[in-house]
């Protein structure tokens, strides 16, 4: 059965420490709510703004596929693998944990906060050797490949259903969602309108089950982030 559910921004959980404010779009640290643990594939949607010349110290992953999208400012980031550098807005970043890897995440600033969304999907297998894949993209008024398993993208993914689009909008500017068994559109900035239920503001999400099609138009210059994926948490 096609469905529609709004996320307002102000519903999500949320975290915050003197140089963190971190929004979660799922139960995620302290925010736990059994009801709201994912949609299809997606686990994280974390909408984080990190003080200057602070971040997240080294910590753990495995079996996760992370993709990292900068929205302003500088994330520095350095892993187990061998990897360090610095990511800014229009640079992918795809981590793939697999069997095991530990990374930190800083703000590249001193004087500067930097905003970002990190997004977790489950790989098609458990155990795979962890990776790492960065590559510049520039946004268009129309859904572009950031990471996919499924398509040709900028980074790629280790799940055959799963593609994150993003496309950066001007008032007036429409596209149309894929179809798909589910899809996620985030607004990371701006004001927008779904057809059908009506207008988005920035931090909000619509969920979707069964559908696409719908435009989505843009009331101010926006940014979105729309998540397709044929498939759920166990093929489902």
């Amino acid at each position: 059965m096609a469905t529609v559910d709004i996320r307002r921004a102000d519903d999500r959980g949320l975290s915050t420490t003197d140089w963190l404010r971190s929004r979660h779009s799922f139960s995620f640290a302290d925010y736990y709510d059994p009801a709201n643990t994912h949609h299809g594939l997606l686990l994280v949607n974390n909408d984080d703004i990190v003080a200057p010349g602070a971040g997240f110290d080294t910590h753990p992953h495995r079996d996760m596929e992370i993709v990292t999208w900068v929205l302003s400012g500088r994330l520095a980031h350095r892993d187990s693998m061998g990897n360090s550098g610095v990511i800014y807005p229009g640079l992918a970043q795809r981590m793939s944990a697999g069997t095991g890897v530990q990374h930190s995440e800083k703000n590249g600033s001193d004087s500067e906060p930097v905003h970002f969304v990190q997004m977790w999907v489950l790989p098609d297998e458990a155990g795979v050797t962890p990776s790492y894949q960065q590559q510049e993209i520039e946004l268009a008024a129309a859904l572009t490949p950031i990471a996919s398993g499924a398509a040709d993208a900028a980074v790629t993914l280790h799940n055959a259903n799963a593609t994150l689009h993003g496309a950066r909008l001007r008032p007036g500017n429409a596209i149309e969602l894929p179809e798909a068994r589910y899809v996620h559109l985030f607004v990371a900035r701006g004001t927008v309108t779904l057809e059908g239920s009506g207008p988005l503001a920035e931090g909000d999400a619509a969920r979707l089950t069964d559908s696409g099609g719908q435009r989505v138009a843009a009331d101010t210059d926006a940014e979105i982030l729309v998540w397709e994926m044929n498939a759920g948490l166990g093929g489902a």
